[in-house]
């Protein structure tokens, strides 16, 4: 099985090289599962500095207010009623609890090699939908917080973005709790992969990377502009959401 490793500055250009690297070097194979082809490798994706501009990459599926949903969604557990009302799990109900040890252990002791959290459960073992996040876990070097998180499988241009991006404003928010500043973050999938049904939709988002001058083609600001405009859907968001719980 093939093992790719991708570095950039930003998550834009990170995102952007795996992209490539998914379309020119994954392997095609059955995904019996879903009952169609798929195109994987193994890819570890290093982010060196996640809060550096450009943060938002325009090769994603949805807009401002879907991205600000799942940032809340994992975040905040907006969505954690819908368990047991046909979902079986969320990232924030499997995490929530585990953050405020992960604060305790770096403040007791920052070059702790513990501060890591479980994911799978044993609920995961005959699901027919296990979580696809496995671990994530936190380290205070340089003075700076670096996380690193193992996914056991990830479609890269459907949700890898939302993810890393979910998990980086988590990163901020442990940083901020412990005062410091945050460093890199690095996303690691066993299989990372690309469903026969997006095949071209990976060769469009990988024909548009080569084909860019420069990454300002691909990417929006965050700061004074994606911020804003996302904040301004969270009312929205709220209202789905209450109409959710009294369906």
């Amino acid at each position: 099985m093939k093992e790719i490793f991708i570095e950039g500055a930003t998550l834009p250009q990170a995102y952007h090289k795996a992209l490539v690297a998914l379309e020119d070097e994954g392997t095609i194979l059955d995904c019996a599962a879903y009952n169609q082809l798929q195109k994987e490798v193994s890819m570890t994706v290093s982010v060196t500095n996640p809060l550096q501009e450009p943060r938002i990459s325009q090769l994603l599926i949805g807009g401002f207010e879907d991205l600000q949903q799942y940032e809340m969604e994992v975040l905040d557990g907006i969505l954690n009623f819908r368990i047991g009302k046909g979902w079986d799990y969320t990232y924030n109900a499997r995490f929530k609890d585990q953050i405020p040890f992960i604060i305790r252990e770096l403040k007791r002791d920052p070059s702790s090699r513990r501060a890591a959290v479980m994911v799978r459960t044993e609920d995961d073992i005959d699901s027919n939908d296990p979580a696809c996040l496995q671990h994530l876990q936190y380290f205070i070097r340089e003075d700076k917080l670096h996380c690193k998180v193992l996914f056991r499988s990830n479609d890269l241009p459907e949700a890898f973005f939302f993810n890393a991006w979910a998990f980086i404003r988590l990163q901020e928010r442990i940083a901020k709790d412990l005062d410091i500043e945050v460093g890199s973050y690095t996303h690691r999938s066993n299989s990372m992969h690309c469903y026969e049904k997006d095949f071209v939709l990976l060769k469009s988002y990988s024909d548009a990377v080569k084909q860019a001058v420069s990454i300002d083609d691909l990417t929006y600001e965050y700061k004074d502009f994606w911020d804003n405009i996302m904040k301004d859907t969270i009312p929205d968001i709220l209202k789905k959401v209450e109409t959710l719980k009294n369906n």
